[in-house]
């Protein structure tokens, strides 16, 4: 038996703030590491200590296990949790932390070896009995055999992972999968399997100690994922019969037991249309969706994990009893409308609303910054009620009239699949997305006009109140006077409309629309607006920030740009131009690129990562590379120009951008 008294935990964000509030329960003191780019964070000002890994990029710093463990040893630290991702499910640091005299909080290294590649798993989990999909050997692949799912033998995130539907296209997929995992987990190898259509990600949750005692606290769906990663969970799987659920069970715990596995940890399996389940992999940590687990069961897993990794034995021979239903959503900085693009910059607010059944993890708070080295997740919002349908409905509501200002989120995408039919009526498969994208982010039944309104009646009441309106002015014979109608200009973030609004203000004081019958000012002031339309009274709340304004009502939220009231024409960019769509790193270019070669349209001519997500700069049409400006290693901020294609007369223009399938 040992005692951990103080804790390291090997990761940055959500998750080192949820490990540290376990902690706090349990009076461990909480180590933080933290790179240069997060040494602000909310995981570093919750820690009891600190400790810096220089530099910016996980590669020199979460991801050094020499200076991690150096780190646990400086601030005295007894134990090191690793979290998930990162050094999580790396052998050879769970062996240095247990070198170094420090009590790991993970499985056994030998349990992480033996499920590190997948492959290797597999071979394992058929001697376990554990149901599998037969691989295929790409080489003899035929028709019969596609579709082919592409994967990377060592790691997981999606990335190093395609989809193959023709023949003629496998070995080109091949070579970019195997590069890509070689990149990303410094192994190249790639298996192919069958792809299933439509099959359902079902995962088991496991906890085991030294004893013997192995528990399966049932069964989560995670078939909604983007870019094979997932964007909402929930507990327990629905829809599954009684025989399947028990066969997860036995097949889970049979494969922890076959690794001789102890702690947290989860087997995943995918189940096909007709409910066959086939072994997929396990993950051997915690889970970014074990929150709804704990809520079903009313466990703390970090708590149990700790209780482990002291050599105590779990609390009872079988898990306590289910209760309930838990969905969990996760808030990313992206723009899902545009191919689930990354977002970055100043997180200005950041408030869900609290109450009986919700939970919020998060590793932000209003006022914080989001980077681009690391991934784009926010914070996790769960839900716990009795019933599936009120789970669902009650996360729905919190998100729906959650603040949340700063860079585009896909918070509205979340609340909208919610509310699908399909997932309401537990219609679930990996295919969600990819079939109801275009719906789910196309414009809403919202009414930005009238929120546009609102922030223009409340930045005239500023305007009046600080003595920051505009001085008249003089155009011509035309002059703009506050007893005539004043008009403001705002854009929609991130669709762009733009809308106009005629506002006057009387000698009362009170802004008041300019021709808009049916609408009626009840209050204004620079932070809320208070309308009746057409006998309905309506409640706006504004928060501004430069030139943004963030609008929120009842059932929807809307983002502004203030344009000025004249039109400036603006120099714009050379015909052609090449820019950065989001802040990041130039990883590779196109071989043989340089200014001169002839580059056909469509043709990747940039890579660009950031925030766990690659890029494709593509040519916009065939014709000559005139100008670049980017090379592997640089860093470029958004709308950096980073090259310039001439164009033939007779080229076709095609998106100069495309994310690639890795995040």
């Amino acid at each position: 038996m040992t005692t951990i008294t103080t804790l390291l935990v090997a990761n940055r964000g959500e998750i080192a703030c949820r490990i540290f509030r376990t902690c706090r329960d349990l009076g461990i003191t909480t180590v933080a590491v933290y790179s240069d780019a997060d040494a602000d964070a909310l995981h570093v000002r919750e820690a009891d200590l600190a400790v810096r890994l220089p530099g910016a990029a996980p590669a020199d710093t979460y991801l050094r296990g020499d200076l991690v463990v150096a780190a646990a040893l400086a601030a005295g630290a007894d134990a090191v949790h690793p979290g998930y991702g990162f050094l999580s499910e790396n052998a050879a640091f769970a062996a240095a932390v247990q070198d170094a005299g420090l009590t790991w909080v993970g499985p056994p290294d030998k349990a992480i070896e033996l499920m590190a590649s997948k492959t290797r798993a597999k071979e394992l989990m058929a001697g376990a009995g554990v149901p599998l999909l037969a691989p295929v050997d790409p080489d003899t692949a035929g028709p019969n055999d596609l579709p082919l799912l592409l994967k990377a033998a060592s790691g997981g995130g999606g990335r190093g992972m395609r989809i193959v539907r023709e023949l003629a296209v496998l070995p080109g997929e091949l070579l970019a999968a195997a590069a890509e995992a070689a990149s990303a987990f410094g192994d190249g190898e790639v298996f192919a399997e069958p792809y299933v259509e439509r099959g359902r990600h079902v995962e088991v949750q496991v906890m085991a100690d030294a004893y013997d005692t192995v528990w399966a606290l049932g069964t989560r769906d995670c078939s909604l994922q983007r870019r094979h990663q997932k964007v909402i969970e929930e507990a327990p799987a629905p829809g599954l019969e009684d025989a399947l659920r028990t066969r997860l069970h036995d097949a889970a715990v049979a494969a922890a037991r076959a690794v001789g596995y102890r702690g947290a940890g989860t087997v995943e399996f995918l189940v096909s249309a007709d409910g066959r389940p086939y072994f997929l992999e396990m993950n051997t940590r915690l889970q970014v969706e074990h929150p709804v687990t704990e809520a079903v069961f009313g466990v703390d897993l970090v708590a149990l994990q700790l209780r482990v990794a002291e050599g105590e034995p779990l609390p009872a021979p079988a898990p306590p009893s289910a209760s309930g239903h838990a969905v969990e959503a996760r808030v990313y900085a992206e723009d899902p409308a545009r191919d689930w693009q990354p977002q970055t910059g100043a997180l200005l607010t950041l408030e869900v609303p609290d109450g009986p059944g919700l939970r919020l993890d998060t590793g932000y708070v209003g006022g914080d910054t989001i980077g681009v080295h690391y991934d784009p997740m926010l914070a996790k919002v769960i839900a716990h009620a009795p019933t599936r349908t009120e789970a669902v409905r009650l996360l729905a509501g919190a998100l729906e009239r959650a603040r949340i200002h700063g860079p585009v989120t896909n918070r509205a995408l979340l609340v909208r699949s919610l509310r699908h039919p399909d997932f309401v009526a537990a219609r679930l498969d990996t295919g969600f997305y990819d079939r109801h994208l275009a719906d789910l982010t196309a414009p809403g039944d919202g009414d930005p006009a009238t929120a546009a309104l609102a922030a223009t009646l409340a930045e005239a009441v500023r305007a009046t109140t600080h003595g920051t309106g505009p001085a008249p002015t003089r155009f011509g014979a035309w002059r703009n006077v506050p007893s005539q109608p004043q008009v403001k200009r705002y854009r929609s973030e991130p669709d762009g409309t733009e809308h106009e609004i005629a506002y006057r203000t009387p000698r009362t004081g009170t802004p008041e629309p300019y021709d808009a019958p049916g609408v009626r000012v009840l209050a204004a002031t620079p932070d809320r607006v208070t309308l009746e339309l057409d006998r309905v009274t309506r409640h706006f709340s504004l928060t501004r920030d430069r030139d943004r304004v963030y609008v929120d009502t009842a059932g929807a939220s809307y983002t502004f740009t203030a344009l000025p009231r004249f039109t400036d024409p603006a120099t714009q960019t050379d015909p052609g131009s090449l820019l950065a769509p989001m802040p990041g790193t130039v990883v590779r270019l196109a071989e043989g690129l340089a200014a001169g070669v002839a580059v056909e349209a469509g043709q990747p001519l940039i890579w660009l990562e950031a925030m766990k997500m690659e890029h494709r700069i593509l040519a916009p049409a065939s014709g000559t590379l005139t100008a670049l400006h980017a090379a592997p290693g640089d860093q470029v901020e958004v709308g950096a120009l980073l090259a310039v294609v001439q164009e033939h007369l007779d080229a076709t223009p095609v998106p100069a951008s495309v994310p690639e399938e890795t995040a």
